[in-house]
């Protein structure tokens, strides 16, 4: 049971410094995006550093996935039990532990450990979100979240120049030991700058529900992230697809009968959160795939007939500006959904970020077009991304707010991993020739892109479809109009 209720007196209760505690919380979103970005770059180099296969060296990414994925809901359920900055606390503590450990892991196989750590970053961003909600005065909540939840994307577009510098003048370590550091800042600005909510959903946590929802995305997420590795038609993969339907099957009739699910599905089910999630997937893909094949076409030789021949370093200059078109309309957003309401800034931001990927798919001709095409679906995907988390915090009551968000979150992240599967496929499928290396052809890219526009129209599309939550303070908890703030 809910030990506090919620009130339009507390929502109008300043937060001490609100642009202080909101710097502070988007600054571990920032952090949230460097970790689960910064080992891309280096991947085909790891092998070599670490004496280590390709294969195992994939591992680096997918344990992070994985873990992360595990990991966001069981913190958003403990944040609404015992509160969202305390787990917001330990999430950030696993990073900082496993950023130290990465520095001085002595071989493939702590690296790893020190990755599955670091996957407990994915709940930062859901935790800081519903923190906002509770602390901040009402006109500085749209603002915040926007920032929050743009965040993942500006620090995706700063890693990259970060970690081509690295690579070109210093040790990978430094990576980890740098990020190591920002943990224990953002760990003591945390601690000291932002006040613990004080709702409580209370109940105890489900731990069966836990194991269960771990099992099952875990099966799942293997088998999207190796699928193209072992294979799409191997016994192994599609076992682990079965796996994940039986698991989740079986895992969703047992927390529609335990009394203090993990995750409340009759909540979830209410169509405002439901095609909200699953909207949330179809941009997730959309907005994944100008971060994961931009810098990909930069770099490509000229031969290619599309590529640039730019280095890490310079091609990741090239996408700077995509972080700073994220960061500009961060509050741009918030102003829309404050004036028209959140449903209106995600269609937006959904349109906006298919023409940037119908753009890219085109193949730019030179690099300022590419940067133009790139800034555009940067801008569709901060839109987005913004009104995500108003939407689902509209339809849930306030002592669930960090579940739901958690959720949320782990939809846009299974709509990112089916991006780099679908990508990992077709630029393997769709091949050419240049010098007697083997490289993705035009016709790959022009694919990606095509699929990311339709999967962002078609997000656009259920959004503009849904219909919106019931205005029932004990059913949102807060009212629609504070909600688009």
């Amino acid at each position: 049971m809910a030990t506090t209720a919620w009130s339009p007196d507390r929502v109008a209760d300043p937060a001490p410094r609100p642009a202080l505690v909101i710097t502070v919380l988007a600054s571990c979103g920032l952090g949230v995006s460097l970790n689960q970005t910064m080992v891309v770059p280096l991947l085909p180099q790891f092998p070599q550093l670490l004496s280590a296969s390709t294969a195992t060296v994939a591992w680096l990414v997918t344990a992070t996935l994985v873990a992360g994925a595990v990991c966001a809901p069981m913190l958003g359920r403990l944040g609404d039990m015992y509160g969202k900055r305390r787990m917001l606390l330990v999430a950030l503590g696993l990073v900082a532990v496993g950023s130290a450990l990465g520095a001085a892991s002595p071989d493939i196989g702590v690296l790893i450990v020190a990755r599955v750590l670091q996957g407990a970053s994915l709940g930062v961003v859901p935790l800081g979100i519903s923190i906002m909600r509770e602390i901040l005065p009402a006109g500085r909540v749209g603002s915040g979240i926007a920032l929050m939840s743009s965040s993942l994307g500006i620090g995706g577009a700063v890693g990259l120049p970060v970690t081509g510098l690295v690579a070109q003048h210093a040790s990978w370590r430094w990576l980890f030991a740098g990020a190591a550091v920002l943990g224990i800042v953002q760990i003591t600005l945390v601690f000291r700058l932002v006040k613990e909510s004080s709702l409580r959903s209370g109940g105890r946590f489900d731990v069966l529900g836990a194991a269960g929802l771990g099992a099952a995305l875990v099966c799942l997420l293997l088998a999207v992230s190796k699928g193209n590795e072992w294979g799409w038609g191997s016994t192994l993969v599609i076992g682990l697809f079965v796996a994940a339907g039986v698991l989740f099957a079986a895992w969703g009739r047992y927390e529609l009968r335990t009394r203090s699910p993990l995750v409340d599905l009759r909540v979830t089910a209410r169509p405002a959160v439901l095609w909200t999630n699953i909207a949330s997937v179809l941009i997730g893909f959309g907005m994944f795939a100008g971060f994961l094949v931009t810098t990909q076409i930069l770099q490509a030789p000229i031969a290619t007939g599309y590529g640039f021949g730019l280095s890490l370093l310079v091609a990741g200059i090239v996408m700077l500006p995509t972080g700073g078109a994220m960061t500009i309309f961060s509050p741009v957003s918030a102003r829309v959904s404050r004036r028209w309401g959140a449903r209106t800034t995600l269609v937006t931001g959904t349109a906006v970020l298919t023409v940037g990927n119908v753009s890219m798919s085109l193949l730019p001709a030179s690099v300022p077009l590419v940067m133009l095409a790139a800034s555009v679906s940067a801008i569709g995907a901060a839109l987005s991304y913004s009104a995500l988390p108003l939407l689902i915090m509209d339809a849930v009551p306030p002592t669930e707010t960090a579940a739901a968000n958690s959720l949320n979150t782990l939809m846009r992240m299974l709509g990112t991993s089916s991006c780099s599967a679908v990508v990992a496929a077709v630029a393997s499928g769709l091949v050419t020739q240049v010098d007697g290396h083997v490289l993705p052809s035009a016709s790959a890219y022009t694919v990606v892109f095509v699929a990311a526009a339709v999967a962002a129209l078609g997000g656009g599309v259920i959004a503009a479809l849904t219909p919106r939550s019931p205005l029932d303070p004990a059913l949102a908890g807060i009212p629609a109009a504070r909600s688009a703030a």
